[in-house]
Parts: structure tokens; C-alpha cells; sequence
């Protein structure tokens, strides 16, 4: 993926730096893999906002896209590499033998032509899908499931790997892209190579407007608040908070533990860094 910087000139352009999509190939979406997408604007069924600084924001369809890679011996042709406004990573359109298609992730390397397909025993190259306990020692993988069948949950964004480091019995450890280690059961399925789009970090936006059509709404400082709506309201003029951080609804904001699977805690061998 290569990057366009653009000239100053008017304010929006200072400091922008965008996608140049020449890895995209010129068609249209599959219809048939298209499904409509209501904009909910952070509010769940009652209409109360349980997500703030979400809303409007430019119409967009969802691309159903094949986490399971359950079409086993099955092989697959790269009909075109496409974006995909719901995720930062670019997708692939699949046909297989059998005459169906499928969205994946497109891999770095992966080109229209190409030849993918899954199973126990596949050539370790990008884009094909393979137990964990069948891929080498130090193979870059992304989408890893954590339960297996359960599909693709990890190592999804654009640019992420995980990195197979050893095997312990009926696990396989992986060092996740935060730094973490980790066991996967061998079962569990996970496709070989690094996400694609991997200049995605160095995008600059450039402007107010370009965060608003991506559906992002404006964040307000709690310290520019009055004392009812936030707990860092209020005071003459710039006040310190004169108390640890805290959300709107004066739950401890920074440093707190939040997480709550704690039976999988003996899957981690190392926190991430």
C-alpha cells in the first residue's frame, strides 16, 4: 500500500496523509455478499446511548465475510481485492471450485489469481487456513480463533500478525501483536501471512469533517463540563481535577482492572507490554 501526501492547500490538506488504493482492483461489490446496515448511533433497542460519540456519518453496507474458512479441500480463486469501509484491512473476494463465493481478509502478498484453500495439510503460504497445530514454528498468522470452530476472533486489523513460538502438548503459544503470549488449542484454526493495507497507522486525516463521515461523533473534555454532567466539572477557570480520573458516572477511569473472563487467565503466559 503506498501513500499520498497531500499539499496545504487549504487547511483540511495541511498534515493530510491518505491511501492511494492502487492495490484495488476496478469492480463493483458482490451483491449477493451485501447485507443492509442500520445506523444505531451508539443507542441500544430503548434508545439510550450506551455508546457515546457515535452517529451520522456516510451510508455503508456490510460485507459478509468468511471467518471460518470451513470450505475444507475446497480451492478457491482471488476474483479481486476490495475495500471494505467496516474494517481497516482490505478484503478478497473468493470463487471457489464449487462455484461459490466468499469474502476473506486479504493477506500482504495476496494478488488477484491467486490460488487459496483450507485444511489440515495445505501449502503454508498466505491466505490458506490451517489448524494451529499444523503450522510451523515461526509462521506469521492472522484471524486466530480462540475456540475452535467458533471462527476467526483475533488478529483482524490491518497490518496485525501473531507469531507461532512453540507447542505445549495440546496447545500452541502465539505472540499476539500487543506482546502478549498466549496458548491456543491445537484445534483451533488460524490463516498463515500478515493482514494487508499495513500503512493504515500512517494515515492522516487532516480534518474534523473526514472523522465525520467515518460515523465519529466529537469528544468533549469532562474538565470543560459542569459538576452534574461529569466529575471533573466545574471550578473558576482551568481547574486541576483534585481527584483520580473518573468516567461520567465516577467509575475509576485509568489503572483499574476490567477484566472479568478470569478463567481463561491460565491461557496467558505473559501480559501484553
Amino acid at each position: 500500500m503506498a501513500l499520498k501526501i497531500y499539499n496545504p492547500t487549504s487547511p483540511g490538506r495541511r498534515g493530510k496523509v491518505g491511501a492511494v488504493f492502487e492495490e484495488l482492483s476496478k469492480v463493483a461489490p458482490e451483491k449477493s455478499l451485501l447485507v443492509p446496515l442500520a445506523k444505531k448511533a451508539g443507542r441500544n433497542n430503548r434508545g439510550v446511548i450506551t455508546v457515546r460519540h457515535r452517529g451520522g456519518g456516510s451510508k455503508r453496507k456490510l460485507r459478509i465475510i468468511d471467518f471460518k474458512r470451513d470450505k475444507v479441500g475446497i480451492r478457491g480463486r482471488v476474483a479481486s481485492i476490495e475495500y471494505d469501509p467496516n474494517r481497516s484491512s482490505r478484503i478478497a473476494l473468493i470463487h471457489y471450485a464449487d462455484g461459490e463465493k466468499r469474502y476473506v481478509l486479504a493477506p500482504l502478498g495476496l494478488g488477484t489469481g491467486d490460488i487459496i484453500t483450507a485444511g489440515e495439510d495445505v501449502e503454508r503460504k498466505p491466505g490458506n487456513a490451517l489448524p494451529l497445530g499444523s503450522i510451523p514454528v515461526g509462521t506469521l498468522v492472522h484471524s486466530v480463533e480462540l475456540e475452535p470452530g467458533k471462527g476467526g476472533q483475533v488478529v483482524r486489523s490491518a497490518g496485525s500478525a501473531a507469531q507461532v513460538l512453540s507447542r505445549e502438548g495440546k496447545y500452541v503459544v502465539l505472540r499476539l501483536p500487543s506482546g502478549e503470549l498466549r496458548r491456543f488449542h491445537h484445534r483451533c484454526w488460524a490463516t498463515v501471512g500478515q493482514i494487508g493495507n499495513v500503512d493504515h497507522r500512517n494515515v492522516m486525516l487532516g480534518k474534523a469533517g473526514t472523522t465525520r463521515r467515518m460515523g465519529r461523533r466529537p469528544s468533549v473534555r469532562g474538565s470543560a463540563m459542569t459538576p452534574r454532567d461529569h466529575p471533573h466539572g466545574g471550578g473558576e477557570g482551568r481547574s486541576p481535577r483534585g481527584m483520580p480520573p473518573k468516567t461520567p458516572w465516577g467509575k475509576p477511569a485509568l489503572g483499574r482492572k476490567t477484566r472479568r473472563r478470569k478463567v481463561t487467565d491460565r491461557m496467558i503466559l505473559r501480559r501484553r507490554e
